[in-house]
Formats: structure tokens, sequence, C-alpha cells
């Protein structure tokens, strides 16, 4: 009888703990950016960058580049937060972000957006 007892407790600590490893797969979601938005132009130097929450991801990638990705002359910025927004006093001049959400098994891809401070 306790034999029983234990292969039935064990079974169901088998099948809760998958349930507790399981990590969503979130790749193929994508980020919803507030601000700033593609081309804006800004002119203060305090920009609040802002996106939309994507469900079951533990943070999020931030990266900021001068003038772009591809011909950064500075990456001014590569971080991990929890939230959905962030603040950061840049220079004048032309700037790329990209945010990307992540969990402990998945990503999504970046979302891209381009502005200029003047």
């Amino acid at each position: 009888m306790k034999r029983l007892i234990f292969i039935i407790l064990f079974g169901v600590l088998v099948l809760s703990c998958d349930d507790v490893i399981e990590v969503e797969d979130i790749s193929e979601r994508t980020i919803t950016v507030l601000a700033p938005t593609d081309e804006s132009i800004l002119s203060i130097t305090d920009v609040n960058f802002s996106w939309g929450d994507v469900e079951d991801s533990e943070k999020y990638r931030l990266q900021i580049a001068t003038p772009d990705f591809e011909t950064a002359t500075q990456i001014v910025l590569d971080t991990t937060i929890v939230f959905t927004n962030f603040t950061k006093t840049l220079d004048l001049g032309n700037y790329e972000w990209r945010i990307r959400a992540e969990n402990s098994n998945y990503q999504t891809a970046y979302t891209t957006q381009r502005f200029t401070i003047e």
C-alpha cells in the first residue's frame, strides 16, 4: 500500500513539475513600439522609450545606436529591463533603437525604429 501511494505521489510530482518548467515560445510574437516611433523628430534630449507588453516574456533587451546599427559609430546602450519603458538622456543627433522580448528559452525578433533629436 505504501508503495502504491509513493508511486501515485511521484507521478503527480513529475506531472506538476512539467508545468513549472515548460516555457512558452514567444519567438513568433512581435513588440508594438509606442514611442519614439520610426522617423520621429524630437526636440528634447530626455527620451522615454516605450513599448507594449509581450505575454510570457520575462525581460526586454533594449539597444540604442548612433546613427544606426548598420553603420554604428557608437552603441549608446545595450541593457535588459523588466519594464515596458525606459528613459535615457541623449545628445542631439540621429539614433536607431531596437527592442526584443526574452524569456529563459526564447526571444522575439527585434523591432527597430529610427529617430532624430534636434
